[in-house]
């Protein structure tokens, strides 16, 4: 799907500069170590945790945007990732009776690493979306070497099964096409049109919309503190986007 929308691009407003493809790598890398990393996270520390520490990349990708790319972050900003961050420990259930592996050292080491992979596909990614005309080329690209990479690394790792089964690889399929196709192509149509500190806080209500549907298609019971998470979230999500009031002209 995304090798045609990029074809599409490609025919319309010709080949993509030379440094696409390098920077398609470096993404698709990223990417792909983020996944790798998280999934380890998970199984050595738990979920929660986990998912926890790699939502440091909330506060990475406003730091590396400053330091890397000059963009000092508002106020109403730095004020908001406390307030999500905040928000994810809550809903990770760290608080109270979170979730613990068997090796919770070598788990948040993962996480960190996790979070810092993350933080080099977003400022990559959106280096890559300068043209806002091709949402889907950058995509593909990385998505591309991100398929690479994890193949190469799954197979090496001693992790990879490519043989197909139903319904588990019908299940990818729509992953596919869902969240990773049409979720990744509307992201990739924000990254250069934002700040990235105020993508990287947008981005956060990834775990809320977990809790929503979890309580809904799952009958999952989240506790108090978890609830109380989702309103911390939403509350920083709202004071990060919500612009400074503007004086009536008489």
């Amino acid at each position: 799907m995304l090798a045609w929308l990029a074809l599409r691009e490609q025919r319309r407003f010709g080949a993509p500069p030379p440094r696409h493809w390098r920077y398609g790598a470096a993404a698709g890398a990223f990417f792909a170590a983020d996944l790798i990393l998280w999934h380890h996270a998970i199984g050595d520390v738990g979920a929660g945790l986990a998912t926890t520490i790699a939502n440091l990349q909330v506060v990475l990708v406003a730091v590396a945007a400053w330091a890397l790319l000059g963009e000092r972050p508002s106020a109403r900003v730095v004020l908001a990732v406390p307030l999500v961050f905040t928000g994810v420990v809550l809903i990770s259930g760290v608080v109270g009776e979170g979730a613990y592996g068997d090796d919770p050292l070598l788990g948040a080491l993962y996480g960190v690493l996790t979070a810092v992979a993350y933080t080099g596909f977003i400022l990559v990614l959106r280096e890559m979306g300068r043209d806002l005309r091709r949402p889907a080329g950058p995509l593909f690209a990385a998505t591309l070497a991100a398929t690479l990479v994890a193949a190469v690394a799954g197979t090496l790792l001693g992790e990879a099964d490519f043989a197909p089964t139903w319904p588990a690889h019908g299940w990818l399929v729509t992953l596919a096409l869902t969240s990773q196709v049409l979720g990744w192509l509307l992201i990739a149509v924000a990254l250069p049109r934002l700040p990235a500190s105020l993508t990287s806080v947008v981005l956060t209500v990834q775990p809320v919309g977990s809790v929503v549907l979890g309580i809904v298609l799952l009958g999952e019971e989240p506790g108090p503190l978890q609830l109380a998470g989702v309103a911390v979230i939403l509350a920083g999500i709202v004071i990060a986007t919500r612009r400074a009031p503007t004086s009536a002209v008489v």
